[in-house]
């Protein structure tokens, strides 16, 4: 027996074995195995889920060695990969093929398995969420047999396994939608709050990303865009000294002092607060799409983000800033706002509608549920759905209102593994026994 843990420190896991298979067909024998002596499985890549989401007692499979690009095919963009392929490697590989995703999340530390399998995404109303850019997936069931799914090929199972929480099979390999590689142009910039909702709509649609940050306690944000430029433009990166400084130095050093500090007297948070959103700068660049989007996280904290209608979240903002004014309760951490269009992926958090998604932080050393339980209120009276890889406390007598194809997924799921062999507490939360 080993132990694990997930990056925030949120969830310990003791398998009783740990397997890393590094082919497909090791894979296969590996769940098979596994599933004839009668034990569980569960995949992990990254473990950068804040839920248990991939806690197991059983059969721990971890996917390290599952890595790299299969093929790739510069005329369609479409790639195929190994499903434990970190997204920061991917990236880079991608880019020296002449491709780039259509768009990411602000941390690029995830396996691609790991990362569609919850439901990230980044910010562009005009973009879904990276699992919208998954054209086939590979999916080792049970059995340890090997599912081919797309949208010609089980369909149903491929509508449900592009965030298929790792309820219905372990995924081998994924391919997705790539285009040409491109650059985009960042402009970052400290706004008033006030100014930020009243032009959201004409901001959210003028840019192809467009996410802001809102400081608790004052009335101050950080807003990006980030736009694509012209095949061609000369990239102008942030110069070395200005990255460190801002992104590792003040960004990570000087924040997770700030938090230890505040740990210890959170009385000062409020001043805190406002010293840090009025000593930010502007910043414009131009750099590879994937070096604009992801940003390096090495303070530790704890996360929720609810996916709301677009329309909900001056709202969602307005009940928090409120309840915090009620409560007393002090935060440091921004709150993140982003956007993303609407999809037709079964449990995705912008299932059919346009969507605004708000996540919430807190320092890991620091109680985080009464904030958390709050904003969960909040977000749920506007129709929010939690993320799959991050704090809540919803359950599946809840959840299924919240998703038109919600008894869809359980069918399919009935179906590829009616003995829960990829099954462990926090699915039997969310999906049901």
């Amino acid at each position: 027996m080993t132990t694990w843990t997930n990056w925030a420190g949120t969830v310990t896991a003791y398998p009783i074995a740990v397997e890393q298979p590094a082919t497909v067909a090791e894979l296969q024998h590996v769940v098979g195995a596994a599933t004839a002596s009668g034990r569980r499985v569960k995949p992990i890549g990254a473990g950068h889920s804040f839920t248990a989401i991939g806690q197991t007692d059983g059969i721990q499979v971890r996917l390290d060695r599952l890595a790299g690009v299969l093929r790739a095919d510069r005329e369609t963009g479409l790639v195929t990969v190994l499903a434990g392929t970190r997204l920061h490697e991917l990236n880079e590989a991608l880019w020296h093929l002449g491709l780039s995703m259509s768009n990411l999340g602000d941390v690029d530390v995830q396996t691609v398995s790991g990362a569609i399998s919850t439901g990230t995404h980044g910010t562009g109303v005009k973009l879904g969420g990276l699992a919208t850019q998954v054209r086939a997936l590979q999916l080792v069931l049970a059995d340890g047999t090997l599912l081919d799914c797309g949208a010609n090929e089980n369909p149903d199972v491929f509508a449900a396994a592009r965030v298929g929480l790792g309820a219905l099979g372990v995924i081998a390999t994924v391919t997705l939608q790539c285009e040409p590689a491109f650059a985009l142009a960042a402009a970052e910039a400290p706004a008033d709050l006030d100014d930020v909702l009243a032009d959201l709509d004409l901001n959210v649609d003028a840019n192809d990303h467009y996410e802001f940050f809102w400081f608790p306690h004052t009335r101050r944000a950080l807003t990006k865009r980030n736009n694509r430029v012209l095949p061609g433009t000369e990239l102008r990166p942030i110069g070395r000294l200005r990255r460190y400084v801002d992104d590792e130095f003040l960004a990570n050093t000087v924040f997770d002092a700030v938090n230890k500090l505040t740990t210890r007297r959170p009385t000062l948070i409020p001043r805190v607060n406002a010293l840090t959103a009025r000593a930010l700068s502007a910043r414009d660049y131009i750099d590879r799409s994937y070096r604009v989007f992801a940003s390096p996280r090495r303070v530790r904290f704890r996360e929720m983000e609810y996916a709301v209608p677009r329309a909900a979240v001056p709202h969602v903002l307005a009940d928090i800033e409120a309840y915090l004014a009620r409560s007393g309760e002090q935060i440091t951490f921004p709150v993140e706002v982003r956007f993303a269009a609407a999809d037709d992926i079964w449990l995705s958090t912008a299932n059919g509608r346009e969507t605004g998604y708000v996540a919430v932080h807190q320092y890991a050393r620091r109680g985080h549920e009464s904030y958390f339980q709050a904003v969960e209120a909040i977000a749920t009276q506007l129709g929010g759905r939690p993320h799959w890889g991050k704090l809540h406390y919803r359950d599946a007598a809840l959840l299924r209102d919240s998703y038109p194809r919600f008894d869809d997924f359980v069918a399919v799921r009935d179906k590829l593994d009616p003995d829960r062999a990829f099954g462990n507490d926090y699915l039997t939360q969310v999906l049901g026994s």
